[in-house]
């Protein structure tokens, strides 16, 4: 890894392979296609990118009960725990509504409203995302969300991986579709003949599958254009530099793309951490990706003193954040933009990506500077709900016309007039 003085100048922004005038030329043309042809399209699509033919896109309930009665006991019994450290999370995130009193009986409130209908994309095909089914599900399910639709690509055997199926299952999720990319975007969004339509679309996807989202934001509403996966380790010289390497490697064997940084008030540990780097490298199994992400976007950064190390990392607001130092509690207080931070030599990121509860849905490119993770708040809205009663309506009435017509809006000066003033009973 790259190693260099820290400066203030410093971005986790990347020039992402995404959304280049082909890429996007191809995804317009497919939700273009499945908007006007439903499922013709989508099993047009299946067959030509999946290799796959499919008559019915919904998994059965045999095939449910089939993977789960064929899958290992202990990785249930381990996912059914992370599922309820997930839950157990989210329901603190729950809220209510609330109702102020106003004087003469009349009253203002909130009410907050779960969606009808979300859409749970999971990437799929060759690998199974479980943890995808739980982060995404869970907080819907906590926000009171009546319909879960699960969409991933199908493997060349035309089923879905069997710890997708057991995730789903152990959260009673059985609305599930075997479609991927594009076209499962546009089926959420649009509908076909197999799919109803849903409000808003989550989960990660590959570049088509983001570049799809974008496109259909307005018509349903989506979680966030997520980019690559990205760690910063904020550290001392406490840290162990093999564990802080390991860290590293985590992220970046997700992706060619992905993003390690370690920001540092040590020499020694820099030096140490970037021979551990690649001694860890040539035994890793995804070594070609993770190599990749090293070469091209890893970097150790030796700050002068802790309090530059921080602003740094504020300036950078990664989307994992650990924070292994001697004060790693207090250090951690200090830190304002963050997609999620694991603080301590024992909370290593995977922790959160798979475990203690948190949501692994985070944001990237450094928008943790004004975005957060996916969260119960993500499936509800708020309605606002008025109530004046006459009284409250006279003494309103004739400051509320003035307002409007210092704005030259008549209409709503006359609509506000209009109630009561010589009517009289009806």
């Amino acid at each position: 890894m790259k190693i260099t003085k820290l400066t203030n100048n410093i971005s986790l922004k990347r020039q992402l392979e995404g959304g280049n005038e082909e890429q996007l030329k191809t995804v317009r043309n497919v939700l273009q296609d499945v908007r006007e042809n439903g499922d013709e399209a989508l099993r047009k699509y299946s067959e030509m990118w999946d290799g796959i033919k499919l008559d019915d896109f919904r998994v059965s309930q045999e095939e449910i009960e089939e993977a789960v009665a064929n899958f290992d006991e202990q990785l249930k019994q381990d996912l059914e725990e992370a599922a309820a450290n997930i839950r157990y999370y989210h329901e603190a995130q729950k809220r209510d509504g609330y109702k102020l009193p106003l004087a003469n009986g009349s009253w203002l409130a909130q009410r907050i409203i779960p969606l009808d209908a979300v859409g749970l994309y999971v990437p799929g095909g060759s690998a199974a995302y479980p943890s995808s089914v739980l982060m995404n599900v869970i907080p819907a399910q906590v926000a009171g969300v009546e319909r879960i639709v699960i969409t991933s690509p199908a493997g060349k055997d035309g089923k879905l991986p069997s710890a997708v199926l057991v995730a789903a299952s152990i959260l009673g999720v059985n609305e599930i579709y075997k479609v991927g990319g594009a076209q499962a975007i546009a089926a959420l969004a649009y509908g076909t003949e197999s799919i109803a339509p849903v409000d808003k679309i989550t989960g990660p996807g590959n570049i088509y599958v983001a570049l799809a989202k974008r496109e259909v934001f307005g018509e349903v509403a989506i979680d966030m254009i997520a980019g690559p996966s990205e760690i910063a380790v904020l550290a001392d010289d406490s840290a162990y530099a093999d564990e802080v390497a390991a860290d590293l490697l985590s992220q970046a064997e997700h992706d060619a793309l992905a993003c390690a940084v370690l920001i540092t008030t040590s020499e020694k540990l820099a030096n140490e951490v970037a021979e551990e780097v690649e001694k860890q490298l040539c035994e890793l199994p995804r070594e070609a990706i993770a190599r990749k992400s090293i070469e091209n976007f890893g970097h150790i950064y030796i700050a002068e003193s802790m309090e530059q190390a921080i602003e740094a990392v504020n300036s950078l607001a990664p989307e994992h954040l650990e924070v292994v130092t001697e004060n790693a509690e207090s250090d951690a207080e200090k830190i304002r933009h963050a997609g999620a931070i694991f603080v301590g030599r024992y909370s290593s990121e995977p922790v959160g990506d798979y475990f203690a509860g948190t949501n692994h849905v985070l944001p990237t490119n450094s928008t943790a500077r004004f975005a957060s993770g996916l969260n119960v708040d993500d499936f509800i809205k708020r309605s606002n709900v008025v109530y004046y009663s006459e009284q409250t309506w006279q003494e309103s009435a004739p400051k509320i016309a003035r307002l409007a017509r210092m704005e030259g809006l008549e209409g709503h000066a006359r609509a506000v007039e209009s109630r009561g003033w010589t009517k009289g009973d009806k």
